[in-house]
């Protein structure tokens, strides 16, 4: 029988956090869909946890050529995927984070107006494969009589995102640069909208499974009876399992490779901030105690800090203590730690991507 700490281990297999780990990084953020960018040091950090290589290196690689972007695809919110998922996933689920549009302009003080002219300065600035930065591209907003004073900058980059007129493509001195979605992605999917439903379902499940309904309906920024239509339409390539009375869906594949590596999966392992192990789920309660949910996410600010995993549990935060390799990170274990956690702990620090 199928038990909680199983499904916890089993989605460690699943998001190639334990067992053979992904190849590259596309076929890391693939696999899961999508993952979580609002920290951006922290997104490639997770991506480069699921390869093989372990290579920060080679997700920028990805970033610069053009694999994988990171835009805001579901619920108003950042991500890594891979380029050719975002224009189907926009005109998915982009709608629905745009519910609310008017109160937010109003209360920045814009008008739809000004959006559109925003829009119209951006495809000016970068037209003929043009990559700003955000200040650069910001100022050449305001340049052109749209003030990007306090919050009005971030609302109209996210804006000309969500509407597909922009995303955050290659990299320069680390940080991310803007360019046209239509140059730097030139041949995008556009399923059906059913076919695109089914394969949001798929590619959640088999990355993220064993889940549920209402999880996937959380993640997606979607409606669970868009969930269902998918479903129906994919359920014969996926597993299903009850879990205290509970239905949750996975890939087929998974319970296997869980059985060859449980051992693996229970060793522990840390996380960045924001990790889909974490964010992935509208109920954390297979990963993480409730009485500790204000550890991770303190105030409930909306900013997860990065966590330390043991046997499928969240049982503590962390963060490195400095650059120098060799130095202990600092940690906040929920309860203590033995003598064994604390040594994988450091060991996993001092190797951290």
């Amino acid at each position: 029988m199928t038990t909680l700490h199983d499904v916890a281990l089993m989605r460690l297999v699943a998001q190639r956090l334990a067992g053979p780990p992904a190849p590259d990084a596309a076929a890391a953020v693939h696999r899961l869909g999508a993952l979580q960018g609002q920290d951006f040091p922290g997104a490639v950090a997770a991506v480069a946890l699921r390869t093989a290589g372990r290579d920060r290196a080679a997700v920028l690689r990805a970033l610069d050529d053009g694999t994988v972007v990171r835009s805001w695809p579901m619920r108003g919110t950042l991500h890594l995927l891979l380029a050719e998922d975002l224009p189907w996933l926009l005109d998915l689920l982009g709608p629905r984070a745009l519910t609310g549009l008017a109160g937010r302009r109003a209360a920045l003080g814009l008008t739809d107006a000004d959006a559109e002219r925003a829009r119209e300065l951006a495809v000016a600035a970068l037209t003929g494969g043009g990559r700003l930065s955000r200040r650069a591209l910001l100022s050449a907003i305001d340049a052109g009589g749209v003030a990007t004073t306090g919050q009005r900058g971030y609302h109209l980059l996210w804006f000309l995102a969500q509407t597909g007129t922009l995303c955050l493509g290659p990299t320069q001195d680390g940080e991310q640069l803007f360019v046209l979605l239509d140059e730097w992605v030139p041949r995008p999917r556009r399923p059906a909208r059913e076919e695109a439903l089914a394969e949001l379902v798929l590619r959640y499940f088999r990355g993220h499974g064993p889940a549920t309904v209402h999880d996937l309906a959380r993640w997606a920024g979607t409606t669970v009876r868009d969930v269902r239509t998918g479903l129906a339409v994919a359920r014969d390539q996926l597993e299903r399992v009850e879990v205290g009375g509970s239905e949750y869906f996975l890939d087929p594949g998974t319970a296997d490779r869980y059985a060859e590596h449980r051992e693996q999966a229970r060793e522990p392992l840390l996380l960045p901030g924001f990790d889909e192990f974490v964010l992935g789920y509208a109920d954390r309660g297979a990963v993480l105690d409730p009485a500790f949910a204000e550890r991770i996410v303190p105030g409930r600010n909306g900013v997860f800090r990065p966590t330390v995993v043991v046997d499928g549990r969240i049982t503590g935060t962390w963060r490195p203590a400095g650059r120098a390799r060799g130095s202990a990170p600092e940690t906040e274990p929920f309860t203590a730690w033995d003598a064994d956690v604390r040594k994988a702990i450091a060991r996993l620090a001092d190797g951290w991507p």
